[in-house]
């Protein structure tokens, strides 16, 4: 036998061992229902039905549980993404590789604005006429907070493609006609003096959510409490959020996360969907998890109520968002006896119908961030 041949037959034999090897570890490993790095659930082994075999998803479905479920899934993926990365790949899954170490989503031309308009422009006159029946009526006002894609364009790799979000909030504020309360300036600015995105995730960081919170205070009169005023107090500097569980660069340092809290609030915080009651705005349990970003608010809630005892004024809010709110109700407590909190996805009743039946609430914020705005759910279901 020469050598070439018995290179040949240990390659085959190593490759045979591989396959082998892997599909035991498939075999015996314990199924996870859900993935910590991904933050979402495994697929779950199809059932199985004669129609969906014929029509091919059957054999689709079993596809993806296998890919969720193959062995050191994880390990592999982090291989892969150094390989793209040897060899000069600036874009993996739909996210940029940055300059300064920023992992940025791509914004894709979305296909729902004229339906989420339209929405909007619906709920916009159900608070129109409630806000008749009240002697100082109801200020709606509404907070497309644009991405890093937006605000860091310059830290994209050259000639990266991506449709302009600003198109799309003028859109959607034609269709509404809600004002709009526009903050891009207002993180620009702020991009001076510190981090307004984390480098991992797709969020703003509690900074960011700042200059939010001051786009806010300018539209609607208020004084804004000054950054220094607050207590600050970084929880974690590991944090590899949602944008880096798409990438899996397990080189990547953590982000840091910090949290914000005034001591002149006396919050009483209620879960409603739970019945827990508490007096602070944060979960830092969540700080043993991956999804560390879930302290703020305790992650997800239908409807959590706020109270300030020492609020600077007897307004209440209704505050209809997505996650990028949660970090920024701690600032927005100051100025609002209470606060009502709505995750329209589980939300069930209607906001519409819940303002009506509270005389008290004098102004209703709308907030969700651009990237993930044409799939959310909840903004379909805001009135």
């Amino acid at each position: 036998m020469t050598a070439d041949r018995k290179i040949r037959g240990i390659t085959a034999w190593l490759l045979a061992g591989a396959v082998l090897a892997l599909t035991a570890a498939f075999l015996v490993s314990p199924r996870q229902t859900f993935s910590e790095n991904e933050n979402r659930w495994l697929a779950e082994f199809p059932a199985f039905d004669r129609e969906s075999l014929f029509s091919g998803q059957y054999m689709t479905d079993i596809g993806t549980y296998l890919s969720d479920h193959f062995p050191f899934r994880d390990f592999f993926m982090g291989l892969k993404t150094q390989t793209e990365l040897a060899e000069g790949c600036r874009e993996i899954e739909g996210v940029y590789i940055a300059d300064d170490g920023y992992l940025i989503e791509r914004y894709e031309k979305p296909v729902n604005t004229e339906k989420i308009g339209e929405i909007l422009h619906t709920f916009a006159g159900k608070i129109e006429a409630l806000g008749e029946e009240r002697e100082n009526g109801l200020n709606l006002r509404l907070m497309l907070v644009p991405t890093a894609s937006c605000i860091l364009s310059d830290l994209l790799p050259d000639h990266a493609p991506g449709y302009d979000q600003r198109k799309t909030m003028d859109r959607l504020q034609e269709l509404s006609g809600i004002r709009m309360i526009d903050c891009g300036p207002f993180l620009r600015e702020a991009r001076e003096d510190g981090q307004i995105y984390y480098r991992l995730d797709h969020h703003w960081t509690t900074f960011g959510a700042y200059a939010g919170y001051l786009a806010f205070c300018r539209e609607m009169g208020l004084e804004p409490v000054p950054l220094e005023e607050m207590e600050s107090r970084t929880v974690t500097s590991d944090f590899k959020g949602t944008i880096y569980s798409k990438v899996n660069d397990y080189t990547a340092a953590g982000d840091t996360i910090t949290i914000y809290e005034n001591p002149a609030d006396r919050l009483t915080v209620n879960y409603t969907d739970t019945g827990e009651t508490g007096g602070s705005l944060y979960n830092l349990d969540y700080l043993d998890q991956k999804d560390k970003y879930s302290l703020f608010l305790d992650n997800l809630h239908s409807l959590i109520e706020i109270t300030n005892e020492t609020a600077e004024t007897d307004r209440e809010l209704v505050l209809l968002k997505d996650s990028y709110a949660n970090c920024l109700v701690p600032f927005l407590v100051r100025h609002f006896r209470k606060v009502y909190v709505f995750d329209t996805r589980s939300y069930r009743l209607g906001p519409s119908g819940f303002i009506g039946e509270h005389p008290g609430v004098t102004d209703v914020l709308i907030l969700y961030n651009m990237n993930t705005l044409d799939s959310d759910l909840g903004i379909r279901a805001i009135y």
